[in-house]
């Protein structure tokens, strides 16, 4: 087995989204090419509720499909399909937005004002950029757990992974997406297939991740980030972006290290991207924009002649 050692490690920055929404960006809206095929993660986690309630208004997605997973508060969903919902802790909202959907996101805090949770963006292929739109909603209760000898708990969100399969199914860019906790002192290997793109998400606790050369730690608070050295210490809200391998592997500080591990098979397509529409031409993207002024977005087909 071959560790994957870390490419990068990003702190996540703060943005400001939606209506007014103030949230911390991992990765997006750049060169997304080492995450082919995701575009984008944002952190939304926030107790002050000014911050976050105004929300995410109608708008529009072609192109891409979005994960939404909650650890704290709801969010309430609503879509040009006519579905509406809402998702709460340990739930997850994977809508495939394909040819067109105008859909709003309107987050609400737990009984202590908390709201925590994270957006996925995940590129569709040029194939089914305008597959029709679909929406699956999934309950906590339908997200199976593993918990490994050493106290390890994975929870498998979508794809294979110890023999468990998450209940998300029929993505494009086939991804796996895990919640791991590891233990405070334990160390842990986790395997990932060699050909796909992988990340992990740090967002509670602390720890080491494992470099070819010696472990690399994930950073803390209590050191400011230094722009022209590595980094060595950061907040928690932390990105750790590998290289290629087959395994992962992690040495869980004190407090233990709670993060997002995510792979994908790398589209190596052509991305033209503007907004919450993500195309393979700059053609195809004009023509998105002039399909929602003229009121015909929703319903579009596309043909072998728009891929471009």
């Amino acid at each position: 087995m071959s560790i994957r050692p870390v490419r990068k490690l990003i702190q996540s920055k703060p943005t400001l989204e939606g209506a007014g929404v103030h949230l911390r960006r991992a990765f997006g809206f750049g060169n997304t090419t080492e995450f082919d095929p995701f575009l984008l993660l944002d952190d939304f986690r926030n107790d002050v509720p000014e911050d976050y309630l105004a929300g995410f208004p109608w708008h529009p997605h072609r192109g891409i499909e979005t994960v939404t997973y909650v650890l704290a508060g709801t969010v309430e969903h609503g879509d040009s399909m006519g579905n509406r919902g809402a998702i709460g802790a340990g739930d997850i909202q994977w809508m495939t937005a394909g040819s067109g959907i105008i859909h709003q996101e309107m987050p609400k805090g737990d009984h202590a004002g908390r709201m925590h949770g994270f957006q996925l963006w995940a590129n569709l292929p040029s194939s089914l950029k305008m597959t029709p739109p679909r929406y699956q909603e999934i309950k906590a209760g339908e997200i199976p757990e593993i918990t490994d000898d050493d106290g390890t708990r994975v929870r498998v969100i979508c794809g294979d992974f110890w023999g468990k399969v998450g209940p998300v199914e029929g993505i494009a860019a086939d991804p796996i997406y895990l919640d791991v906790s590891v233990p405070p002192g334990r160390r842990k290997a986790l395997p990932v297939e060699t050909k796909r793109h992988a990340f992990a998400y740090v967002f509670a606790g602390s720890g080491k991740f494992c470099n070819a050369s010696g472990p690399l730690a994930v950073p803390t608070e209590r050191v400011r980030w230094a722009d022209t050295t590595p980094p060595l210490q950061v907040d928690n809200r932390s990105l750790v972006l590998f290289d290629r391998g087959d395994e992962v592997e992690v040495q869980a500080g004190p407090d233990g290290i709670r993060f997002l591990l995510v792979s994908g098979k790398p589209l190596e397509e052509p991305v033209a991207w503007y907004g919450p529409i993500v195309m393979n031409t700059q053609q195809q993207l004009q023509q998105a924009f002039e399909e929602l002024e003229r009121g015909t977005f929703l319903g579009a087909k596309g043909d072998s002649e728009k891929k471009g």
